[in-house]
């Protein structure tokens, strides 16, 4: 009776051996499968692509894209060269349909994924639309942002004369704070007055509310108008807030104009030219509301897309396509 129970013990423990090996034997196929796998590459998806141009109308495309029709034709005929990608293979982006998701970033403030979403792109396609067509409108700037000269500065101070009485001047200038998210580089250097991480970007307008110049600049003696203003390369004067330095090319307010009618004058003439660069920036970031909420991007970045923000902006009020009907 002894026996057989220890042959008993014997065998199960065998059968038990075996279990275990089979089940590493299994254990280990299936290992060997998931290695295999993940050196596959992964399968190419395609996804069918919108164009909204053959789906909206001039007014819904003005309500997702800030522009209407023949404007966003005027965008594609101007870069499209320059976005276009040299190669059809591999089903790549139109240059019409990279334009649209730039539009679409810029008039929603949107994470990329959702911008993505919206025309069926994956959000790193979406990323690389927006700095590609970023860096094109930059590179086009030259053309849609320039300070008044020769004819069109005697223009620009007619119309600054015609709204307060002033005479002589070429523009307004001023700052506004474009919010970033918090930069890896030198933090502390983008900590606004207001205690959060900006681009403290200075531009001027004209009395039609055209941005003249733009540029990153926390003095304004460091910047190029400042240079070429004090060059004698612009014989007129600009006009700025108490923040800006009296120059003989720069007229600010009085301080305290102690009652005294001619400066009381001064200072409401003042007062109603500058109300021009304020309607400027409303009206730049209404149409793109990217500047308004947060560019979350490093500043180098974000610089591109508030130049290429601006150049959209003189596009638009050139070609009289602001308000939707």
């Amino acid at each position: 009776m002894g026996s057989l129970k220890f042959l008993s013990l014997i065998l199960s423990s065998i059968n038990m051996a075996a279990l275990v090996g089979f089940l590493r034997r299994i254990q280990d196929k299936n290992d060997n499968t998931l290695r295999q796998r993940r050196c596959l590459p992964r399968p190419r998806l395609f996804r069918d692509r919108l164009n909204p141009l053959e789906l909206r109308t001039d007014d819904e495309l003005f309500e997702r894209y800030r522009f209407r029709r023949p404007t966003i034709q005027f965008l594609f005929d101007t870069i499209g060269d320059r976005i276009e990608h040299p190669t059809k293979r591999s089903l790549a982006l139109p240059a019409m349909v990279q334009l649209l998701v730039f539009l679409r970033f810029v008039a929603t403030g949107a994470f990329q994924q959702l911008v993505g979403d919206a025309i069926h792109i994956s959000k790193a396609t979406a990323g690389r639309c927006i700095r590609r067509v970023a860096f094109a409108l930059t590179n086009i700037a030259g053309r849609f942002i320039q300070f008044p000269s020769g004819q069109d500065a005697i223009n620009t101070q007619r119309m600054f004369h015609a709204v307060a009485g002033f005479p002589g001047v070429l523009g307004y200038v001023d700052g506004t704070f474009i919010r970033i998210q918090t930069p890896k580089e030198n933090e502390p250097d983008y900590i606004n007055r207001k205690g959060y991480h900006s681009l403290n970007v200075m531009m001027t307008c004209d009395a039609n509310f055209i941005i003249t110049n733009c540029h990153d600049s926390r003095v304004f003696r460091e910047s190029v108008l400042c240079q070429q203003f004090e060059n004698g390369q612009h014989n007129d004067i600009l006009l700025g807030d108490s923040g800006y330095p009296c120059r003989t090319y720069l007229m600010t307010p009085y301080n305290n104009t102690n009652d005294v009618r001619y400066r009381e004058r001064y200072n409401s003439a003042h007062c109603r030219t500058r109300v021009l660069i304020e309607q400027t920036y409303g009206i730049l970031k209404r149409r793109f509301p990217c500047l308004s909420v947060c560019l979350r991007t490093k500043p180098e970045r974000a610089c591109q897309y508030v130049v290429a923000c601006v150049v959209l902006h003189n596009i638009g009020i050139l070609r009289q396509d602001i308000v939707s009907k």
